[in-house]
């Protein structure tokens, strides 16, 4: 990932809520099509002029080639609070975060993440580096909220179960573990979707804790279908089952992992 600044100048007197408006609508879209990550996007005042940093995917995520409609959208309405089209300026790679994929297509992907990645959930299932989502025919709508809220919804559930220190912690597991709940559901549809636009095998992480013991968690079945699915070899040692029907992989209950 890298690190850009984006620079905003005025042409004309304007106003501290119009250019916070303005500026944070164009952070939003830029977000929703993965073309910037994080929640977080302070603004800086100088002289005339407004600067945000944000981390990308890529030196070029910026590029106008990869901007959604409505990010189009938004950067026209930056006219409506007298600023300019931002100056990019990249600062250097981010030691932090994961680089992005290579753009050849892989065989199959992912859509897997964690709380503690920032980075796109959709991922090269030959070496789980996340794969920029604005590469891809938006999901839903014109570009790829959907698939980012679902991202937001799924990492607030997995914080809130290693925390482990409240009640909600058994319901957000039910939300990332178990194929009726509501996030569930959301994020396999948005895996097929996907599938669909890409014609690249998408699968859907199904997180896994607890159970009795290792023999009990080798010896599961694919959750929807009730088939075989433990592989001879885990990938990238995280999964260890994978149905290729149903478009499902999962480890092993991090409690018997060795």
């Amino acid at each position: 990932m890298f690190v850009v600044e984006l620079q905003f100048d005025c042409f004309d007197n304007t106003t501290i809520s119009a250019v916070d408006k303005a500026i944070n609508g164009l952070m939003d879209a830029l977000r929703y099509n993965g073309q910037v990550l994080g929640r977080e996007f302070p603004i800086v005042m100088g002289e005339g002029e407004f600067f945000v940093r944000a981390v990308c995917p890529e030196k070029e995520s910026l590029h106008p080639k990869n901007h959604s409609d409505f990010v189009k959208v938004c950067i026209n309405r930056l006219a409506d609070a007298c600023l300019l089209t931002p100056k990019v300026r990249l600062l250097g790679r981010d030691l932090n975060s994961e680089q992005a994929a290579e753009e050849e297509t892989p065989s199959w992907q992912v859509l897997y993440t964690t709380y503690v990645h920032t980075c796109s959930p959709l991922r090269s299932g030959e070496t789980l580096l996340p794969i920029p989502l604005y590469r891809n025919p938006p999901t839903l709508n014109g570009d790829h909220k959907a698939v980012v809220k679902w991202q937001t919804e799924w990492q607030a559930c997995d914080e809130l179960q290693m925390a482990g220190g409240c009640r909600a912690e058994h319901a957000a597991l039910h939300e990332i573990c178990d194929v009726d709940s509501v996030l569930f559901r959301r994020g396999w549809d948005l895996r097929g979707r996907m599938e669909y636009l890409t014609k690249i095998p998408t699968y859907y992480y199904q997180y896994r804790v607890g159970g009795k013991s290792l023999i009990e968690e080798q010896s599961r079945k694919c959750p929807k279908c009730g088939g075989e699915w433990l592989l001879d070899e885990p990938l990238h040692d995280v999964f260890y089952f994978k149905c290729d029907d149903c478009r499902i992989v999962s480890n092993i209950s991090w409690d018997h992992i060795k």
